[in-house]
């Protein structure tokens, strides 16, 4: 699988993509808040659940000084194409079931979309991610509504009018950038949403924030343990329960979170917690540094002190009693 990050409270992304065309789900990685570094705010406290329904953050950060400090808080999802060649995770859902709360108190953020196409004078390289050029004003400009150029993420319009729009826009960038389409063709961009929010963190006192989201979930129809392990940390013992339930090659749901975006405060996070559920009749994995402990029959639990984390999630769900039909 190919992995783009994308850095996002400034807030952080990354985007995690099947490279498969009919076998694999695409998913997206989504991950927790990354603020603008301000060495007068720490992360006192991350309490973070993460199962294949849902994700929860429940954060506590501390400002540090005698004064109120307000500043705009992004959260940026990542970049979501036009085309899809196989089966994508459901990402209006994630749109939909997106909240965030302040001391318990429902927020609502603004949600800005921002539109790329690709660079066709780029040069290509395969292990790179392709580059493209933010065209959104352009299009704004030319009657392209925020509605239209989100058809990525919501899939619930019709992509042939709105590329013949794009198609009719005069703007010299969107015009150089589209040469190479014939007219009446699908035209393929790039969509990301963006939400925002003021944010005041008082003087001396503890901030109470919390969201929460539908994951995107991937995967693919047939687990191959030995190019997936590294990925996944895929150990004896998993490996095990994997030949147990005859399950080596099953099919199998992932997901990304991201993690580094918490080594952006002012001091390590001083008390970080992990909670990762599994579906009944599953085995999961992932790569943690430290001690694992199950605490109930489908979860798993990970207590750090002065966290400060240098990776990223990747975990793996793998349905038991997998049966070769």
């Amino acid at each position: 699988m190919n992995q783009w990050q994308w850095p996002g409270f400034w807030v952080s992304m990354v985007i995690v993509t099947s490279a498969h065309a009919n076998d694999s789900t695409g998913f997206v990685g989504t991950g927790g808040v990354e603020y603008v570094h301000n060495p007068n705010i720490s992360m006192q406290s991350e309490d973070l659940f993460i199962s294949k329904k849902q994700i929860r953050v429940d954060y506590k950060f501390k400002n540090l000084t005698a004064r109120d400090i307000t500043e705009t808080i992004l959260f940026p999802l990542p970049r979501v194409g036009s085309s899809r060649e196989s089966d994508f995770a459901d990402t209006e859902g994630l749109i939909q079931s997106f909240q965030v709360r302040q001391n318990g108190q429902l927020l609502k953020p603004a949600a800005h979309v921002r539109a790329f196409l690709p660079d066709p004078d780029a040069a290509s390289d395969a292990t790179a991610e392709y580059p493209v050029i933010d065209v959104t004003t352009a299009l704004k400009a030319c009657g392209l509504s925020d509605q239209e150029l989100m058809l990525p993420w919501t899939q619930n319009q019709d992509i042939h009018k709105i590329s013949a729009k794009m198609m009719q826009c005069n703007n010299p960038k969107v015009q150089t950038l589209l040469r190479s389409y014939d007219r009446g063709a699908e035209i393929y961009w790039e969509a990301q949403v963006v939400y925002s929010w003021q944010q005041t963190f008082n003087a001396n006192t503890i901030t109470h924030i919390q969201h929460q989201y539908r994951p995107l979930i991937g995967g693919s129809v047939a687990l191959y343990p030995a190019e997936d392990e590294k990925t996944y940390c895929m150990d004896p013992s998993f490996k095990a329960g994997l030949r147990k339930a005859q399950a080596q090659h099953a099919p199998y749901s992932a997901l990304s979170y991201i993690l580094t975006t918490g080594a952006n405060w002012a001091k390590p996070i001083a008390d970080f917690k992990l909670t990762v559920e599994r579906d009944a009749g599953e085995l999961v994995s992932f790569c943690w540094d430290g001690k694992v402990q199950k605490i109930s029959p489908t979860r798993f639990q990970m207590l750090k002190k002065n966290f400060l984390p240098k990776q990223d999630l990747n975990i793996i769900f793998v349905k038991k009693q997998f049966r070769v039909e």
